[in-house]
């Protein structure tokens, strides 16, 4: 199936930015209509049921929708510089012949992090993957700042959903992010992903094969609005979908002066976190352990696996 995208007016995600990205213009996510990445390879850092034997099968790419403050991936993201974000400019083909590489490597999955502004190239090379015998699950990993219609053009193509529900307050997602509406916006996106994966399906190996996991990053300071993002989601989807709670937070440059994010969390931050999930009643859903608050978890950004 065929999608026609107006890249010369972009409106894919609820930025609407209406630049004209055929032209080499450039919108919040810092990025022309051509696709850059900054890597692919297999990814052993992520929930278990995505990781399996040799790992996910990672492609990062440059540039982003959201654009935090305290993004640890800051360098391809794009957050703090005008220029463009650092990496290799492929093509379609070439991103599909990337996707059957890391399938023949032993990737779990296919695991598309942060792609919403690439939606245009991502489609076609799904497509032409799938048709040439892609069949790993593909993961869409995701901020959530998402259009709900343009999510509907991925079904059928994407088989696990990866948000990350970052906020309920719409306070915090400007002075964060600078994204209007953040929550109504990421909330209808979810609500799209479940839709279209409605029950979480795993193997007999504990590998998910189609579902929905909601990742909650718990910054520091911010316990309040962290156990409203919990409540939401038990409330809204129960088991339906796994819910991820990451203690990862990474106190980068751009941030070391700030009151509140300068700082890592704290072990009684996240535990405190973890207990009020528990006491909500949630079972499907992943905690994690040790330092993992560490630069060293940030992939250097090479071009390798594009």
């Amino acid at each position: 199936m065929s999608y026609i995208f107006n890249l010369s007016n972009c409106t894919l995600c609820p930025r609407n930015c209406g630049v004209n990205r055929e032209a080499g213009q450039t919108g919040f996510c810092r990025v022309p209509s051509q696709l850059i990445a900054a890597r692919a390879g297999l990814l052993a850092y992520e929930e278990p049921c995505l990781v399996g034997s040799k790992g996910s099968g990672a492609v990062f790419f440059s540039g982003c929708n959201l654009g935090c403050i305290f993004c640890q991936n800051h360098e391809i993201s794009g957050t703090d510089r005008k220029e463009l974000p650092p990496g290799k400019q492929i093509t379609a083909q070439r991103l599909s012949e990337v996707f059957l590489e890391l399938q023949a490597q032993g990737a779990a999955n296919i695991n598309l992090v942060t792609p919403t502004h690439y939606l245009h190239r991502i489609i076609p090379a799904l497509e032409k993957a799938r048709a040439e015998g892609l069949s790993v699950p593909v993961v869409y990993n995701t901020s959530a700042y998402e259009k709900a219609e343009m999510l509907r053009l991925l079904e059928g193509l994407v088989d696990i959903y990866l948000p990350d529900l970052k906020y309920c307050s719409d306070a915090l997602a400007m002075e964060y992010s600078r994204a209007p509406h953040y929550f109504e916006t990421a909330s209808a996106a979810i609500e799209e992903m479940v839709r279209q994966c409605p029950e979480p399906l795993l193997d007999d190996d504990g590998q998910m094969r189609r579902g929905v996991i909601v990742r909650h990053l718990a910054l520091p300071g911010h316990e309040e609005d962290s156990r409203a993002v919990l409540r939401y989601l038990f409330k809204t989807y129960g088991d339906r979908i796994f819910i991820s709670i990451l203690n990862q937070y990474t106190p980068m440059p751009a941030v070391k002066k700030h009151p509140l994010l300068s700082r890592a969390l704290t072990e009684e931050e996240y535990d405190r976190l973890v207990d009020y999930a528990i006491s909500l009643g949630v079972e499907n859903g992943y905690i994690q352990e040790g330092g993992t608050a560490d630069e060293s978890f940030i992939p250097v950004w090479d071009g390798s696996g594009l």
